[in-house]
């Protein structure tokens, strides 16, 4: 649930982030209309309370030879130990860039960037049907990606006004 206190400001400090991770805080100041000082502060606070989660850099997949993804959905056998016994194995795989926890018909979707069908078929083999509790492991293939935001709808979002 949204924290009462983030207003219209903070959520601007956010927006602008998010799209310019590397904005100076004078230019990000300038485009929330806040003094430096303010948006510093209102932006550490941000940090501080764990909505901002860190920065990192928009990486080009292709051009890092990870150019093929796949999407791995996975049945398991059902318990909360075999669950966290999936979620540590998937954590500690290089390959998978995001794992969640689903409903449905799959109890984990797996995305993984890898440079080919070779180390795919390695990696889904060797590490991913390798864990214990995983019996069933179905792929789909990436044609091209279509959005990618990365970025979270935080202007749809109509939370606490100010």
């Amino acid at each position: 649930m949204p924290h009462p206190l983030y207003d219209r400001i903070d959520r601007a400090i956010l927006e602008h982030l998010q799209r310019y991770g590397r904005i100076p805080n004078v230019d990000l100041a300038e485009a929330v209309r806040l003094s430096p000082s303010s948006c510093l502060r209102r932006t550490k606070a941000l940090e501080e309370d764990g909505v901002i989660a860190g920065y990192r850099a928009e990486l080009d997949r292709e051009r890092l030879g990870l150019g093929l993804t796949v999407f791995v959905s996975l049945k398991i056998d059902h318990s909360r130990t075999n669950t966290q016994a999936v979620e540590d194995a998937l954590a500690a795989i290089p390959y998978v860039v995001a794992g969640h926890m689903v409903s449905g018909d799959a109890d984990f979707f797996v995305e993984l960037a890898v440079p080919d069908l070779h180390t795919y078929e390695r990696v889904l083999i060797d590490e991913i049907l390798a864990i214990g509790p995983v019996r069933d492991a179905r792929s789909t293939f990436s044609i091209r990606t279509v959005v990618d935001r990365g970025l979270l709808p935080l202007g749809a979002w109509s939370g606490p006004r100010s």
